[in-house]
């Protein structure tokens, strides 16, 4: 069987249907996986996604943007190559892209988790001939505890913070991760500040129907109130940032598969770090790719040779693709901090 996806200086290119998914470089036709930046940007003519994600897709790139929503699991077909769309876990409205083309069938993941997520759609295993995957964490040492458990200590550490006096601050992806420890929170707790880049995809999660507390801006002529027992979420990108500093005294987390690794917490100079991915850890890429039966697997950003090298020893063909995608990093979603 033949992979019906090949990498060009634009992107991931679908030869038979002359389109392309998650391109890099402007293009005529797009299909995106998910809206995070390093998947979707900004300049193609025409833009297929799930129909889940489109509040959030508009979000980012505005209501002007020519864009076709497609149901999870409804088929089109482009010159030849039948095309639907299937729900990979990773945030609202992402999707795995599965091709068809004269009996080959090619499956490009986008990123995905494997994990429970109340504000997506859980992870649809598909059966294909190629699997492109991605392999953000593909190395054994990173297996993700239970979500409820890592929920129940932001919780204990929230109480605990407020206790004191203090805020509590954690930095999470302003589109996934912020609106995934949200709906999981008590908050009965204290109240729930959000940064101005979670803000709006916040309530791009709302209006697609997401169920989620009440949170509060913060506004300049509010930067001297005390804001001790409130929990704070921001993206990365506004550490150490003015915006920030206004909560102290406050006390610092991260959200992130990374702080499976002490040193990188330690770098970050936080208080805690909390082991929370919207990518699949070790078990989970391995679980997927068995599921898909794949006679093919492609692996296109992370810890790519060698998850390849792992899978090739147990009989699976694997190869590796140079693509620009870059997995779990600080992506504050195209806003500015």
């Amino acid at each position: 069987m033949i992979a019906l996806v090949e990498l060009s200086d634009s992107g991931l290119y679908c030869r038979m249907g002359d389109f392309y998914i998650d391109p890099w470089r402007p293009v005529a036709r797009a299909i995106i996986t998910h809206a995070h930046a390093d998947h979707a940007r900004p300049g193609m003519g025409e833009y297929l996604i799930a129909a889940p994600g489109e509040a959030v897709f508009r979000a980012r790139f505005g209501s002007e943007v020519s864009l076709t929503p497609l149901p999870y699991g409804a088929v089109i077909q482009h010159h030849g190559v039948n095309i639907s769309l299937h729900p990979a876990g990773h945030v609202l409205g992402s999707a795995q892209i599965r091709l068809e083309y004269r009996g080959a069938v090619t499956v490009v993941s986008g990123d995905y988790k494997r994990h429970s997520d109340p504000t997506c759609a859980a992870f649809e295993p598909i059966r294909c001939h190629t699997f492109l995957s991605e392999s953000t964490f593909g190395m054994p040492i990173y297996r993700w505890p239970d979500p409820s458990e890592v929920v129940e200590e932001i919780q204990t550490w929230w109480r605990g913070n407020r206790d004191v006096g203090r805020a509590s601050i954690i930095y999470a992806y302003a589109l996934g991760k912020a609106q995934r420890i949200l709906a999981t929170l008590d908050p009965s707790i204290g109240p729930i500040v959000v940064h101005g880049a979670v803000d709006r995809l916040i309530r791009a999660y709302r209006a697609s129907g997401v169920a989620l507390p009440a949170t509060m801006m913060v506004q300049q002529d509010l930067r001297r109130k005390s804001w001790a027992g409130a929990l704070v979420l921001a993206p990365p990108s506004a550490q150490g940032t003015p915006w920030v500093r206004r909560f102290e005294p406050a006390y610092e987390a991260v959200a992130s598969g990374w702080m499976t690794v002490r040193g990188i917490r330690r770098r970050r100079a936080i208080d805690r770090g909390f082991i929370l991915s919207d990518h699949a850890d070790w078990p989970g890429l391995i679980q997927t790719i068995r599921e898909t039966q794949a006679e093919q697997v492609i692996l296109t950003h992370g810890y790519t040779h060698l998850l390849a090298r792992w899978l090739r020893e147990q009989g699976i063909p694997a190869e590796v693709l140079e693509t620009r995608f870059s997995g779990e990093v600080d992506d504050s979603s195209g806003e500015p901090a």
